[in-house]
């Protein structure tokens, strides 16, 4: 069954109890750039790249130069690791909000996936989200996340954010910290399909998605669900490189808006969506 995915482990780590954070590529690369900036900030280590038929037939050109096959890959990050971005310094710090990982609370290492690209067919899905479970059922992983996006068809100043979860009492928990929770729909692709087979192998599975156009890289997106992601699992990472990403899609955005005033187009203003949202809730949530 396998013979379609390759493997490549790097390390084999002694985790405790983890938690798989997994972003994947998709409208406004909202998960994928939120599990980028944890590689990054946290110094993650490599542990593993999977290699599937499935992935579009091209090749990747990295910042060296150099092409390498579509692939996803797998970081680990353990608690008591002391090499933290530029931060390596305060590493015992408990600070929150936009400071380096609280190490002061919590015990739960990190896994950290994302990918070049999504499979192209349902049965390379299956799949590649099989492998990816078994990893997790190994590694001995506590909960599975993904994060992706929620599409509104317009621009966000403030984006909220969405959950949705494999187990009620985690649907309870975001309801009580005043999260939006989803009650109709679906969620297309590895996002929803990861915690759905997670939930089979009885690891507890939450997707959080944050509302974004799905018209630009939408790093304000990509914030507003990293920060929902943190608060859960008690960490704080230093968020400055990401709100400037942010920053820039604002830039772009206001361009665009300003384009769309001088060609006369009308649009759907943010409180009219809220409304039409609450009175429909009958919604596709493609990720």
């Amino acid at each position: 069954m396998h013979e379609y995915i390759k493997t490549v482990y790097f390390e084999r780590p002694r985790l405790n109890s983890p938690y798989m954070i997994c972003g994947f590529p998709g409208s406004g690369y909202v998960g994928k750039l939120a599990v980028e900036h944890l590689v990054q900030e946290l110094n993650a280590k490599p542990l593993a790249d999977i290699y599937s038929y499935s992935f579009p037939p091209q090749v990747v050109i990295r910042q060296d130069g150099t092409v390498e096959l579509m692939k996803s890959s797998i970081y680990y990050w353990q608690r008591g690791m002391q090499d933290v971005g530029s931060s390596s310094s305060s590493s015992s710090s408990s600070s929150s909000g936009d400071g380096i990982y609280n190490s002061s609370i919590g015990s739960n290492d990190l896994l950290l996936l994302t990918a070049d690209a999504q499979p192209l067919t349902p049965e390379g899905e299956h799949l590649l989200a099989e492998i990816i479970t078994d990893i997790a059922v190994e590694l001995n992983t506590r909960m599975v996340f993904t994060l992706a996006a929620y599409i509104t068809g317009v621009f966000m100043d403030k984006p909220r954010v969405y959950a949705t979860a494999t187990d009620a009492s985690l649907i309870e928990e975001f309801r009580g910290r005043g999260m939006a929770t989803m009650d109709n729909g679906s969620i297309t692709g590895m996002n929803g399909l990861l915690i759905g087979m997670a939930r089979l192998k009885g690891i507890k599975g939450v997707c959080l998605l944050a509302e974004t156009s799905g018209y630009v890289v939408d790093a304000k997106a990509s914030q507003a669900v990293l920060r929902s992601l943190l608060e859960f699992v008690n960490m704080s990472v230093d968020m400055s490189s990401l709100e400037k990403r942010a920053k820039d899609t604002e830039m772009i955005i206001k361009a665009l808006e300003q384009q769309v005033r001088r060609s006369g187009m009308g649009g759907i203003t943010q409180e009219q969506l809220r409304e039409e949202q609450d009175k429909d809730r009958d919604l596709g949530y493609i990720s």
